[in-house]
């Protein structure tokens, strides 16, 4: 699959996240989300099933500002994976380990609890596992896309995963 081919479908499939866009209070230009008003729903199929999203601010598949929340399971892993653009990721609850190479290499990596904070450079190759359920919240610049490192561990090549 090509390149553009792969960012039309990764943009494509988090349409689905926008269904579960948190009902904000949007007026004169802030954002305003009571915790009990976050709404969460399953992720794109960009993540494995059992991953659940959030959209708190924006729209994923256009440019401007975006802020997600991901939820996740125990024992859940994001295979080595990069984006075209920076991404901030802070830990919510639970805990997120995070590491930076081509493969998820659970020795190379830094556990991070909630108020734990990651930026990574655009293009920079990282992975993320957990062992409790945990939640982050990523702030980028839109659209977002993901890129796996190994094309095979993209879970939309795997349909048996959802």
């Amino acid at each position: 699959m090509s390149i553009t081919r792969l960012v039309t479908v990764s943009l494509a499939s988090l349409v689905v996240g926008l269904i579960v866009t948190v009902p904000a209070v949007h007026a004169q230009g802030h954002v305003l989300v009571p915790a009990d008003k976050v709404q969460w729903g399953p992720a794109p199929p960009a993540f494995a099933a059992g991953a659940q999203l959030s959209v708190l601010e924006g729209n994923p598949i256009e440019s401007g500002p975006v802020t997600l929340r991901l939820k996740f399971p125990a024992n859940y892993d994001v295979a080595a994976h990069w984006h075209s653009m920076p991404e901030r990721l802070t830990v919510l609850s639970g805990a997120l380990n995070v590491g930076m190479g081509d493969k998820l290499d659970r020795q190379a990596s830094q556990k991070l609890e909630p108020g734990g904070f990651v930026s990574l450079p655009a293009k920079m190759h990282h992975f993320a596992w957990t062992t409790t359920p945990t939640i982050v919240q990523i702030s980028l610049q839109g659209p977002f896309d993901i890129f796996y490192v190994n094309p095979s561990d993209d879970p939309q090549k795997r349909s048996s995963s959802r």
